[in-house]
């Protein structure tokens, strides 16, 4: 059996991502696991693509971009509280923050992040 866990989301930054953006990690089973992205007002993260690994995000607060792209298909959409958008295994990706306020979001990683090296520089859409 696995056991249950319960977790509070910590009031500082736990890792920088690969993109630059700050990560607090939260808890993970065998599918998957969450952590909370936040990314300074007027920020740029660094475009990337991940390897194996899919993810889901959920906006929380804040206002700004999520550009993505697979192979000849690319789009930038508005990223705001309520908003919930699909990064699949492969893409590249980048997001930055407006002027006014930090951006911030919840996402699903699946399967659990393995480690910092899953995630690969790629040319953007904006310079970081």
């Amino acid at each position: 059996m696995t056991p249950f866990a319960t977790q509070t989301l910590s009031t500082e930054p736990i890792v920088v991502a690969p993109d630059g953006s700050d990560v607090r990690v939260l808890l993970a089973l065998r599918g998957g696991s969450m952590a909370h992205f936040e990314l300074h007002a007027g920020r740029v993260s660094r475009a990337v693509t991940h390897r194996i690994v899919e993810e889901i995000w959920y906006g929380l607060a804040g206002e700004g971009e999520m550009w993505r792209r697979q192979g000849e298909r690319e789009e930038t959409v508005r990223l705001q509280p309520g908003l919930c958008l699909t990064i699949p295994a492969g893409t590249h990706f980048q997001f930055r923050a407006a002027a006014h306020a930090a951006l911030s979001a919840m996402a699903i990683t699946m399967p659990p992040w393995p480690g910092m090296d899953e995630a690969v520089t790629v040319p953007g859409a904006w310079a970081a």
